[in-house]
């Protein structure tokens, strides 16, 4: 898929966010860490929203063939890119209400967050791509329920309050990121698989990247939600136009 992508556009939007999140976490200030998690999460939202609203559509009006044609060229790269900042949004989003003072994320609660995320994901996965009878996927999936819930476990005694915007940042986080993770990749790799087959089928291509294309639309509009309640955390109201 790198290939297809250009191995230079595949490698670079995936070391660059990442290269930046570490230094940022390890070295970084405050200000640089939010810089990252923000330019990440801008243009996670706007490329989901750009293939919801103004993609899809197009792309809705065409034929097999030419929808097929669109999705072969533009899979290899958001496969690469969207995963990415994805990634750097939410991991970014939780390292930074760790350093804020006045919010608080106790361990238990992400233990609980790492967990409703993981797990998920991986069923869906599993299901989506007919992995569920494939040992890797048994195995990852094992390794990753045991290890998510022993740490529930060890730490649901101090699941104590969190701040409600927090809250509400958590759970959108995880529509977004089984969403994400468990149809929106998926979809894709279903994509490349049938692009790879000896005999490829425009109809199945155009038909998953569609249904992506609408996904991401949706995507779009969690993520603006998500950024309202960003505004509420940082400021402590939401702006005078948003309706009560």
């Amino acid at each position: 898929m790198g290939k297809r992508a250009n191995p230079a556009f595949a490698v670079g939007v995936v070391v660059v966010p990442l290269a930046a999140l570490g230094y940022a976490v390890t070295a970084g200030s405050l200000q640089e860490l939010t810089y990252v998690h923000v330019m990440a999460g801008v243009l996670w939202t706007g490329i989901d929203l750009f293939i919801g609203a103004v993609l899809g559509p197009v792309v809705g009006g065409l034929d097999d063939e030419e929808s097929a044609a669109v999705f072969e060229r533009l899979t290899p790269k958001t496969a690469f890119l969207l995963p990415t900042l994805a990634t750097v949004t939410i991991a970014g989003g939780i390292f930074l209400v760790q350093r804020l003072d006045y919010l608080v994320l106790p361990d238990a609660w992400l233990a609980v967050f790492t967990a409703v995320n993981l797990i998920p994901v991986l069923l869906l996965l599993g299901w989506r791509l007919n992995a569920w009878r494939d040992w890797r996927w048994q195995a990852a999936f094992v390794v990753v329920t045991v290890g998510s819930l022993a740490w529930v476990g060890t730490s649901l005694g101090g699941l104590g309050y969190v701040d409600p915007p927090v809250a509400v940042a958590l759970a959108i986080v995880t529509l977004l990121s089984v969403q994400g993770f468990g149809f929106l990749m998926p979809g894709e790799i279903r994509i490349y698989r049938e692009m790879r087959s000896a005999d490829p089928d425009p109809s199945v291509i155009a038909a998953v990247g569609k249904q992506n294309a609408a996904l991401g639309g949706v995507q779009g509009v969690f993520q603006l939600l998500l950024i309202l309640d960003m505004v509420y955390l940082r400021y402590g109201a939401l702006p005078s136009w948003v309706p009560l």
